[in-house]
């Protein structure tokens, strides 16, 4: 017993025995890690594009524009933007990306008998195409709509407000997603 504590001290297993532990725990993880290899699994890397510049058309300011351009940045891509032209951009562009619609939505599905808001939807819509600089469709025009269920109380509006704007962000994030994925299985040639 320790003489300044009224709690016995803990045994603790001899140093060999500790080391054989955590070798134990090492060749799991490395044997766990090569069946996952040899499934097929592999994490999600980043896409590569056909294209090397992108020109962004159309509803360039809004939250899922400016997130995808960021990462299409970040992938490697020279961005390109109507709404900041610099010389001929546009001829510069390997492809013209052009949204026409990205948008959030709230709209109510479930109510009380008192007609109380119990829980709402939450929608983000992208709309956009893809096509060459000569005009040659490259992904035709194509909308994505992603929707998620939120319960709401009055009492909590405060709360309610915050994971809404979580949510728009989630799926925001996950919009970006889709539209690298169908970037990226483009063949530009």
């Amino acid at each position: 017993m320790n003489p300044t504590s009224s709690y016995p001290m803990q045994s603790r297993p001899p140093l060999g025995r500790r080391s054989l532990i955590r070798g134990m725990f090492g060749a799991a993880a490395l044997a766990s890690t090569g069946w996952l290899t040899g499934c097929g699994f592999a994490l999600r890397q980043t896409p590569t594009f056909a294209f090397k510049s992108v020109r962004i058309a159309g509803s360039e300011g809004t939250p899922v524009v400016r997130a995808l351009r960021s990462v299409l940045e970040t992938s490697g891509l020279r961005t390109l933007s109507t709404a900041r032209p610099a010389g001929s951009q546009a001829a510069a562009a390997d492809v013209v990306l052009t949204v026409f619609v990205d948008q959030r939505e709230i709209a109510v599905v479930g109510q009380t008998a008192a007609g109380q808001v119990r829980e709402l939807q939450l929608r983000t819509r992208f709309k956009f195409q893809l096509s060459s600089p000569t005009g040659r469709i490259l992904i035709e025009e194509s909308e994505q709509l992603l929707e998620g269920d939120l319960s709401f109380a009055e009492t909590d509006a405060l709360s309610n407000a915050g994971e809404q704007e979580l949510m728009f962000q989630d799926q925001q994030a996950e919009m970006v997603q889709l539209v690298l994925r169908r970037l990226a299985a483009v063949q530009t040639s």
